[in-house]
């Protein structure tokens, strides 16, 4: 009877394997914490060199939207100079030269990017859902050179956009130079043309005087003289007028005057890169305080993790292989 339970016991006790697998295991790894802790302490020394010899990253961020009014004004007023009412408001001026801002980063952003030291370099939109503000950043090797690195191509953008601009201002001051000097040339013409044709029909009228012998005027007032009664200023009259009309000025209209005025104004033009400016700071370039890689206390807790992992396996791997017996 006791054999029969003594029997019973050891099959009850080899039906639960995982309570006594689990003990085991707990009573191999505390035996071979020696091990584990040297694995471990080795993981955490690799981890401080790589912390020490691995390449930082710092960003840098800034905050950028369209330029104020006084900051391209000296383009707006050019603006206003060339075309006149046909010339853009200042809103839409605002909105084109931050839109010319964004497409010139972003180029070189890219440009950066592709470099075989590559450079990482973005802008996108500060507010999600919004065209602005906009917001750049650069991640450099130090806090220091991601922030100065940064403002130093967002200078380097303006600068290019404000050629740019002035660039497009000079080409565009030319042809409405080269247009308004034509008109001038037009004008002047048709003057001349009006002048010979007015000679032209006081020498007329002078030939039906005479044919007429009228040599005194027959009319109280000039006022009252068409072209088909000139003649009736009389010879002597008429002479005198053909002698005075051909040493009298040209006689333009309004829109002459005005179109010169316009190509004064717009010679006297003076296009200076230096006063556009095609951004405005909502925040300058920050100077960061955290760095994004690599992390210390991360990095550190990771690696005692693994190498509480490696040194378990190590001791359990080592158990097995000692303790095994092929069955035959």
């Amino acid at each position: 009877m006791n054999q029969d339970n003594n029997n019973m016991m050891r099959n009850h006790i080899g039906s639960t394997p995982e309570s006594i697998d689990l003990i085991d295991l707990i009573i191999q790894l505390w035996k071979g914490k020696v091990t584990i802790i040297a694995i471990t302490v080795v993981m955490i020394l690799l981890a401080i060199v790589y912390l020490l010899v691995a390449k930082e990253k710092w960003t840098s961020t800034a905050v950028i939207t369209q330029p104020d009014a006084a900051q391209i004004a000296t383009y707006n007023n050019a603006l206003n100079v060339i075309y006149g009412g046909s010339a853009p408001n200042i809103s839409d001026v605002q909105q084109r030269v931050i839109g010319r801002f964004n497409s010139s980063f972003a180029a070189l952003s890219e440009t950066l990017e592709n470099q075989e030291k590559p450079e990482k370099l973005t802008i996108e939109s500060s507010v999600k859902g919004q065209s602005l503000p906009l917001q750049v950043s650069y991640v450099g090797d130090s806090a220091k050179n991601a922030q100065a690195k940064l403002a130093q191509y967002i200078q380097k953008v303006d600068v290019e956009i404000g050629e740019e601009l002035a660039g497009d201002l000079k080409d565009n001051i030319k042809l409405q130079i080269t247009t308004l000097n034509d008109s001038l040339k037009t004008q002047e013409k048709v003057a001349v043309e009006q002048k010979q044709l007015r000679i032209k029909q006081i020498s007329e009228a002078l030939k039906y005087a005479n044919e007429a012998k009228i040599t005194s005027p027959q009319v109280q007032q000039a006022t009252d003289v068409t072209q088909d009664t000139m003649f009736l200023l009389g010879s002597e009259g008429l002479s005198s007028m053909i002698k005075n009309e051909a040493t009298r000025p040209l006689v333009f209209s309004g829109a002459y005057y005005q179109t010169k005025q316009n190509l004064f104004d717009i010679q006297a033009l003076q296009i200076d890169p230096k006063t556009i400016h095609a951004y405005r700071y909502v925040m300058k370039p920050n100077l960061p305080i955290r760095r994004d890689a690599p992390k210390k206390g991360l990095t550190l807790v990771l690696a005692a993790l693994l190498g509480g992992m490696i040194g378990s396996g190590f001791v359990l791997g080592r158990n097995a292989i000692r303790n095994y017996k092929p069955t035959v």
